[in-house]
């Protein structure tokens, strides 16, 4: 519910994902990320921020593979908030989408994602 430094849901290592059920079907147009500033961090750097990362949309949550709906870099010294439009356009409606991180800028034992959100149409 918030960004406060260690308010995050931390995953072990660099590589990880998280599914998320929309509460209807969407044609989604962007999504965003966000992580705490590094002018708040205890440490003064993000390093447990993702980094590489990309989207999926799914028909139904036992799909292995979903529909690419882009690849993108969260940059660490942007803004705490960052929008990624869809890069795969798609004709296809979703309810449910997954965030795959791929590495994180250098932590070695856990990444923190903070907020992840889907923006869209409705179907």
């Amino acid at each position: 519910p918030d960004i406060y430094p260690g308010n995050c849901w931390a995953f072990k290592g660099s590589l990880g994902y998280l599914v998320v059920r929309l509460s209807m079907k969407i044609y989604p147009t962007s999504f965003a990320v966000e992580h705490i500033p590094k002018t708040l961090s205890p440490t003064g750097n993000i390093s447990s921020a993702p980094r590489n990362f990309s989207v999926y949309g799914l028909d139904d949550e036992y799909q292995k593979e979903g529909k690419l709906l882009g690849q993108y870099v969260y940059d660490q010294g942007g803004e705490a908030l960052q929008i990624f439009p869809v890069m795969e356009k798609t004709d296809s409606a979703f309810q449910i989408v997954e965030l795959r991180i791929s590495s994180n800028w250098g932590h070695a034992e856990y990444t923190c994602l903070y907020r992840f959100r889907v923006h869209g149409k409705p179907a």
